[in-house]
């Protein structure tokens, strides 16, 4: 029995081992399909949907979905393309993401995923939701006004930490991130080295003290 499967993304052949999901066996093979709630060390569960592919005809999540022999995925078509700008676009206006006055700008998945995407500016009505800022943690400040409500400081706090500082609440558009205080995020267990302190793909969790440490393009300024 072989112990690789073979499927194609796009036309392309790619090999994946039993067990792996789509989006494992595409980054072992180059392939690129945008994400945003996927982290490789925490368990997928496809809650943001930029990864959805076409696998056979039917749309699925590329994170969660296992790959199969002789499956034919769609990536990168005119639809899939249209399918992820709106959602990105709606991320940014549910929320409060201001790209210029974020300490995360230049470091924020959600805004290079709106650069790659070709979204300058969201093309819906921004809620302007009324969110708290909590930064009575003396190493750590939680701005849920840029959340997306991607899961991962959730699983990573839970799986990894073992802690579950964080969880989901209410359902629908009152959906946000609760700790697990009835006070303020001082009062939980989380520290600055937890691994949800580190998974944030936006300015939803930030440590104190690294706001603009690294002053965005200077990077590319040094690789001159």
């Amino acid at each position: 029995m072989s112990d690789q499967i073979t499927f194609t993304i796009d036309g392309v052949e790619v090999k994946a081992k039993p067990g792996q999901t789509i989006m494992q066996a595409a980054d072992d093979a180059g392939i690129y399909i945008p994400r945003l709630c996927y982290h490789p060390e925490l368990t997928a569960h496809g809650s943001c949907r930029v990864c959805t592919v076409i696998v056979n005809g039917k749309p699925q999540t590329a994170c969660t979905q296992p790959a199969a022999e002789g499956m034919i995925v769609e990536n990168d078509t005119p639809e899939l393309l249209e399918h992820r700008r709106n959602l990105v676009d709606m991320l940014f206006v549910e929320g409060n993401h201001l790209c210029m006055f974020c300490e995360r700008s230049g470091n924020c998945e959600l805004q290079a995923m709106a650069y790659r995407l070709g979204i300058l500016a969201p093309k819906y009505p921004y809620f302007y939701p009324d969110k708290p800022v909590d930064s009575t943690h003396k190493d750590i400040f939680l701005e849920l006004n840029r959340c997306i409500l991607c899961g991962r400081c959730v699983n990573a706090s839970k799986d990894v930490d073992g802690k579950g500082v964080f969880d989901f609440v209410g359902r629908s558009i009152d959906k946000k991130i609760a700790v697990n205080s009835d006070k303020n995020l001082k009062d939980t267990t989380m520290a600055v080295t937890d691994k949800a302190a580190q998974v944030c793909p936006v300015g939803s969790i930030n440590k104190k003290g690294t706001a603009f440490k690294i002053p965005y393009g200077s990077d590319i300024e040094h690789k001159k």
